[in-house]
Formats: structure tokens, C-alpha cells, sequence
């Protein structure tokens, strides 16, 4: 194991802006190093081992002691285990299944446009707020049935517990703590009104889910939808986000997708394996365990790296290289284990049909001239990203 101080920062504060917007330069040393131990935690930084360790729930729990993001309870399924975590994936499984979610392409689609057709005359916008937030914020807040007017309430929420604005990583915690007490009481008024007047909706069709016989509880469903929350405010906005700005930075394989728009499900595959927007996920150790020559004792707290397993060129050839037509991506950008993202189909979804109709509606576009994309760490995204294009 290295003791690592040329380890770049992983937080969320004073961080490097090269380092954000390419962090992929730093990985192989990471990877160089085996098992990694940084600041109050250790880093898991290879394919094959990171792999290995979310295929063992055993060993590294995802329970509530890994990350603190403001919540009193184990969020559901994230921070539950196996067996438990098996019934409550056997529910929710179902509702994010490939078939479910080819149920939902038309509203998308008509949404995506309604959002482009806004600034698709203009010849400029910013990307950030005009599509990668309100999409698939809107798609989230639809399905839970949820008020559009409460979305600034909910960015603020999801903002507050990812990406806290504080001077110290306790000063943050505290304000994750204070914010998920808000979430909290949010969902439970929800809740109540749900079970007096059910509308169609997911959070209505909770009321009445069944696991091994026993309906879910008023707190089981508040697990779930703070989870939901936070998933579904925030990764596709920054995959989306990380993805645009890629392509604006390389306008010749911009046109590829043009060109040719069945290549889109495969560039989607191929930048979330290069941009991997949520770079590493939190275990900790059951016991005493063995990684890549080093020890890992129980207890620790373990970072999977899926950004740095992401360029491996292990698993991956010619890691570097964003190839849309990579054979067997084998990629963690979900995860892997019992643990994988219990939403990348609607990820997918939604990604692919902003992704096709952008091509077919907006020109070749570019970063604005004399402006620079803001990239963010946690959750890597672009909070900024001002694209330009010719109008004729």
C-alpha cells in the first residue's frame, strides 16, 4: 500500500480546476500504486480489483456507516446489504426495467424538444440550465408526481448534501444533516397526502408494495424517495452535462453523430466510461482483507475508483483514446455488484434522446469564445457550460 501525499485531493473544496476538467491524467499513478490510502480513506484504484470488491457486499458493506449524506436511516436499496437488500431490488427493479422505460420515450422525446426548440434559434445557450437540469429533473419529478414549481426547493436540497458550500468537510456534514432533516419532513407531508388522496404515481403505487407479505412503512418510503432524490436531480445532469461538453471540444466526432445517429448508444457507453461522472463509491470493510498485495483492515473506509477502472488498460485497449466504437465496454460508470445503478436505463434513456435530438436540431456548436466550461468534483459535472453555434 502507498501512503500517497501526491495524491490529488478528492473532496469537494479548493479544488485545482485542471484537475476537474481532465482528471483522468492522474489516474494511472493512482492505478500504479495498487490500494491507495489518502486522507481517512483508502482508494481501490484498478479495474479488476474494484471489480472484485463491489462483487462482495461481504467484505464491503454499502451500509449507512460508509458516507454520511444527511440522513438518519440506511437509504433504500444504496446503504442496505444483502439479504435485505435483495428484497427491497425485487421491487424496485421492476419500475426502471429496459420495457418500463421504453414506456416513457415519447414524453421525453417531446420534452427535449420543447427545451431545445427554447434556444435552438438563438444561437447560444448555456447547456447546463437549459437541458442538462430541467430534463431530467422534470422526467423525476414526473414520475414521483411531484410539483414542477418545487424544483428550485429540490436543487437546493440535492446541492446542500452533494455539494455543500463549506469551509470545513464538518461544517458540510452538518449542513447535509440539516438539509436531510428538511427532506425528511418534506416527503412524510407527501406521503400523508398520498395516502389520503392516491394519484398515479410512483410514490402512490409505495402505499401499497408488498415485501415478504409486510407493506412498506411510511420511513421505508421516505429511504427510498430521499435516495431518489438525489440520484435523480443529479448524475444524469452531470453525465449529460460531461458528455456535451466533450463532444463541443471535439467537433468531428460532433458530426459523426450527425452523420450517422445510431452511433449515439455506443458514445453514450464510451463517455461514461471516459467522464464517469460518480468517480468512486463508498464501502467499508468487514474485515481484515487483502487487495492488490495490501491490506485492508476492518473498519477502514474504501473508495471503489470506478473513474480511474474506467482507464485501465487492464481491461480497457488504449485507455486514453475515446473510441465510439469500442468493442465490449466493459465499463463501471453504474457500478457493478449487487449495488449496480438502479437507474441507468432511464440514464440511457434519457441521455440518448437529448443527445439525438440536439444533432438533428442544433448545428455544429463549440465552447464560447474567451469562456471556459466549470467543471465540479464529487459528482463530476460542468455547473457552466456556454455552447455557441452559426444560426442561418
Amino acid at each position: 500500500m502507498t501512503n500517497a501525499e501526491s495524491v490529488p485531493e478528492l473532496g469537494w473544496t479548493n479544488v485545482d480546476p485542471e484537475m476537474s476538467a481532465r482528471p483522468q491524467q492522474f489516474y494511472p499513478m493512482m492505478r500504479d500504486m495498487g490500494v491507495v490510502e489518502a486522507e481517512e480513506m483508502m482508494l481501490i484504484t484498478r479495474h479488476e480489483d474494484v471489480v472484485w470488491a463491489l462483487r462482495h457486499p461481504d467484505l464491503f458493506s454499502s451500509g449507512s456507516d460508509a458516507i454520511d449524506i444527511g440522513n438518519i436511516r440506511p437509504l433504500i436499496p444504496l446503504q442496505i446489504d444483502p439479504p435485505d437488500h435483495v428484497k427491497f431490488r425485487r421491487l424496485l427493479d421492476p419500475l426502471f426495467a429496459p420495457r418500463e422505460m421504453e414506456k416513457l420515450e415519447a414524453d421525453v422525446r417531446a420534452l427535449v424538444v420543447e427545451l431545445i426548440d427554447e434556444f435552438a434559434e438563438a444561437g447560444e445557450c448555456e447547456f447546463n440550465g437549459a437541458v442538462a437540469i430541467p430534463l431530467p429533473c422534470t422526467v423525476f419529478l414526473r414520475l414521483l408526481g411531484l410539483p414542477l414549481a418545487d424544483l428550485d426547493l429540490f436543487l437546493r436540497f440535492k446541492d446542500e448534501i452533494i455539494r455543500p458550500v463549506a469551509a470545513t468537510p464538518a461544517e458540510g456534514r452538518a449542513m447535509a444533516r440539516k438539509t436531510g432533516a428538511e427532506i425528511y419532513a418534506y416527503f412524510e407531508t407527501v406521503i400523508a397526502e398520498r395516502r389520503r388522496k392516491p394519484q398515479d404515481d410512483m410514490l402512490s403505487g409505495f402505499l401499497s408494495a408488498e415485501i415478504d407479505g409486510e407493506v412498506l412503512t411510511t420511513e421505508d418510503i421516505m429511504d427510498i424517495a430521499y435516495l431518489f432524490l438525489l440520484a435523480g436531480l443529479d448524475t444524469v445532469t452531470a453525465s449529460l452535462g460531461c458528455a456535451v461538453a466533450y463532444l463541443a471540444a471535439h467537433p468531428e466526432r460532433q458530426q459523426a453523430l450527425r452523420d450517422e445517429p445510431s452511433l449515439i448508444p455506443a458514445a453514450i457507453e464510451e463517455l461514461l466510461r471516459w467522464e464517469t461522472p460518480v468517480p468512486g463509491v463508498v464501502r467499508v470493510a468487514t474485515q481484515d482483507v487483502e487487495v492488490a498485495g495490501s491490506m485492508i483492515p476492518a473498519g477502514a473506509t474504501v473508495t471503489c475508483l470506478l473513474a480511474s477502472a474506467n482507464t485501465d488498460g487492464a481491461e480497457f485497449a488504449d485507455p486514453e483514446s475515446v473510441d465510439f466504437a469500442r468493442a465490449a465496454n466493459r465499463h463501471l460508470a453504474f457500478g457493478a455488484g449487487v449495488h449496480r445503478c438502479l437507474g441507468s436505463h432511464l440514464a440511457r434513456l434519457e441521455m440518448r434522446v437529448a443527445l439525438e435530438e440536439l444533432h438533428a436540431r442544433v448545428p455544429q456548436y463549440e465552447v464560447e469564445a474567451g469562456k471556459t466550461p466549470i467543471y465540479t468534483m464529487g459528482i463530476r459535472g460542468v455547473e457552466y457550460l456556454p455552447l455557441v453555434w452559426s444560426v442561418s
